[in-house]
């Protein structure tokens, strides 16, 4: 794979080191050397980003490891391993922020689960907004929500591809909307890819828990 210029926009440290070791603890570590080689990026091997917030892990980083996981699995295996990343970093790094910090508590527990998705959808889109150059929205519509990621860290210079490829985005939310919502799984599809030419990169959450 060709290297990918850098954005010039940010992730915090914190999100990626815990994306990295995520990806250790499915791979292994020779498996996550061969796919940082791969991707362009030996200097992290052995060396991840500090346990801190501060903006420093290149969007265009974060995306050859996501081509790198494709071309090394393929697109299956590729988005398979992207979803458990994302859903072990949002695990580790953001149910501790605002909003969704309080889910835990009693008072959030007994509201309703409409109530706690029109809190908790908007706050996790919040949260990236500050902590990373990840500017996102969402707009509820009646049977969902459309939760759109504006420059997006994930297919960062992709184009002309044909299917979305932005996994670890879904798996975040699928993991944010289980704990915000006390354990249920929710359906979460990206509608829209920059890298297949779209202005957005949008997942559309349905409001109805599955089963």
């Amino acid at each position: 794979m060709e290297p990918i210029p850098k954005s010039g926009l940010y992730y915090p440290n914190k999100a990626a080191r815990i994306a990295l070791q995520s990806l250790e603890n499915v791979m292994g570590k020779n498996g996550l050397n061969a796919i940082l080689n791969l991707a362009h990026l030996p200097g992290l091997i052995d060396n991840y980003p500090p346990n801190n917030l501060e903006r420093e892990f290149d969007f265009a980083d974060f995306t050859a490891i996501n081509v790198a996981l494709e071309e090394m699995y393929g697109p299956r295996g590729g988005r398979g391993l992207a979803l458990r990343v994302g859903r072990a970093t949002f695990a580790d790094v953001l149910r501790n922020f605002g909003a969704l910090a309080g889910a835990g508590d009693l008072a959030f527990k007994v509201l309703p689960l409409s109530t706690k998705l029109r809190i908790g959808v908007p706050a996790m889109a919040r949260i990236f907004s500050q902590i990373s150059d990840q500017y996102s929205t969402v707009v509820e519509q009646e049977s969902e929500f459309i939760y759109t990621i504006h420059k997006c860290p994930q297919c960062w210079q992709r184009r002309g591809l044909d299917k979305p490829v932005c996994f670890m985005g879904g798996g975040l939310l699928q993991e944010g909307l289980k704990w915000v919502s006390g354990g249920s799984e929710f359906r979460v599809n990206e509608s829209k890819c920059i890298a297949m030419g779209d202005d957005v990169c949008e997942y559309t959450i349905q409001k109805e828990p599955i089963g």
